[in-house]
């Protein structure tokens, strides 16, 4: 006993030794006196370790889902278990091991909800505090994370923190179709600018290899939405769900597309194109979900080769969505400096940006805040920890089944379920109509401006 209880001491002597480290590297991150925004490390350093920070977290939830949770019986330590297994009481005890595993993927993603939470509230009163003090950060989270282990199911993760992730993962995927209606829109403008730039600077018709390239696209994006939908029907087909989700995609991307054509003077065919690849995509995605294996050629024997593949599949998606949503510019920030004004700006009395300077001591007052000044990418630094706090809730989501314990995938295939399936396939309808919205609110509404 008396090993025993210098053994535990000494853990918690280590932890709290630890914990206060961090807390202490914290606070003289948050209150200390800030480097220049212009000093290394940038913004984007601190979105890079978020997204790392978004991995392991992912990596710990796999390991609780399908390690600790289904074994925790095996501990023999009745505290624990109950921790575990409480809110799972079930005849069926498999049905008992996948809400355990679950309520270990909450854990997981609570602890890095939580985590973004926090810091998205520091960098909205201190932009910079995205980019300090991330080994502290890391220690912080792997604390967050044990100590979740020792706090029962009951009210915490379930029902709570189960509804917390509900509601988040919603608000993500009507985020998610905006921002994807919105990249699409600002693809074409973005080439059709390049274009009307080269003809400028360069001579007539050196635009046309910007044109060029918009049709190429439109044509690589319909061609390869056409072999996809015809794939699907092949190997996916034959089943009324699949069968009717494959049809609404091909009919509502041709429907879209008419509609841009011969009624909307805003859209254009590469954004339709772009739109057509994605619905597409969603409902590959979705019918690959569907836990029923006669509709589902995906799910198959739960072999060493299957787990590997799917787990590694739904980590490297898991990930890109965390960071292609957190790109500076998705989160309305812009890595460019303000430009210059001109002399012929200065003379037409036009607004002039930067710095305008009349007297020495203004010019030592602005370098002085020009130390401590934000740039803009700082400023988004609170947006990128909230997404990524929403991108937790769809990650615990999309591993659990929206909180389900049955009419779901296994191991190999840990994101297969039927509501994951329905929310994907709901998620495809929003962003279709979506972009008709786009198409025909400018003619119904011609008095409001959409751009």
């Amino acid at each position: 006993m008396g090993i025993i209880s210098g053994t535990l001491s000494a853990i918690i002597s280590g932890v709290t030794f630890c914990f206060c480290s961090a807390s202490a590297s914290l606070c003289s991150a948050w209150c200390g006196n800030d480097k220049p925004s212009t000093s290394p490390p940038s913004a984007k350093s601190g979105r890079m370790r978020s997204v790392v920070l978004l991995g392991f977290s992912i990596i710990v939830a796999l390991s609780f889902q399908y390690g600790l949770g289904p074994n925790v019986s095996q501990l023999q330590w009745s505290y624990f278990i109950d921790a575990w297994t409480q809110s799972c009481e079930n005849d069926n005890p498999e049905l008992v091991k996948v809400c355990s595993g679950n309520a270990g993927v909450y854990r997981a993603s609570s602890a890095a909800f939580f985590f973004f939470v926090i810091f998205g509230l520091a960098a909205l009163c201190k932009p910079t505090a995205n980019r300090d003090a991330w080994p502290a950060k890391y220690a912080l989270y792997c604390l967050l994370c044990a100590g979740t282990c020792f706090i029962p199911n009951d009210p915490i993760f379930m029902p709570i923190y189960l509804w917390v992730a509900r509601i988040g993962s919603v608000f993500f995927v009507l985020l998610q179709q905006i921002i994807l209606v919105d990249v699409a829109y600002n693809w074409n403008e973005s080439w059709i600018e390049k274009a009307d730039k080269a003809e400028i600077d360069e001579g007539t018709g050196k635009g046309k290899k910007w044109l060029g390239a918009i049709l190429f696209s439109c044509f690589v994006l319909n061609a390869g939405s056409l072999v996809a939908i015809i794939l699907l029907y092949v190997h996916f087909g034959g089943c009324q769900s699949n069968d009717a989700f494959i049809s609404i995609t091909l009919v509502g991307s041709i429907i879209a597309t008419i509609v841009q054509l011969t009624m909307s003077e805003t859209g254009s065919l590469l954004t339709s194109a772009s739109m057509t690849a994605y619905v597409t995509y969603l409902c590959g995605s979705a019918v690959s979900k569907n836990p029923n294996a006669v509709c589902n050629p995906k799910l198959g024997e739960t072999s060493v080769g299957n787990i590997v593949v799917g787990l590694m599949f739904v980590f490297i998606s898991l990930m890109w969505t965390g960071f292609s949503y957190t790109n500076d510019k998705r989160l309305g920030g812009s890595t460019t400096a303000a430009p210059e004004a001109s002399v012929e700006d200065a003379e037409e009395g036009k607004p002039v940006g930067g710095v305008v300077v009349n007297e020495d001591a203004d010019a030592n007052e602005t370098n002085e805040s020009s130390d401590t000044t934000s740039p803009k990418s700082f400023n988004n630094s609170w947006k990128l920890n909230a997404v990524m706090a929403l991108v937790c809730c769809w990650y615990a989501m999309t591993l659990t089944g929206w909180g389900s314990i049955d009419k779901r995938g296994d191991i190999s295939n840990p994101d297969a379920g039927d509501v994951s399936m329905w929310m994907l396939i709901v998620s495809q309808w929003i962003a279709l109509l979506l972009y008709l919205w786009t198409l025909i609110a400018p003619s119904l509404f011609p008095d409001r401006d959409f751009s």
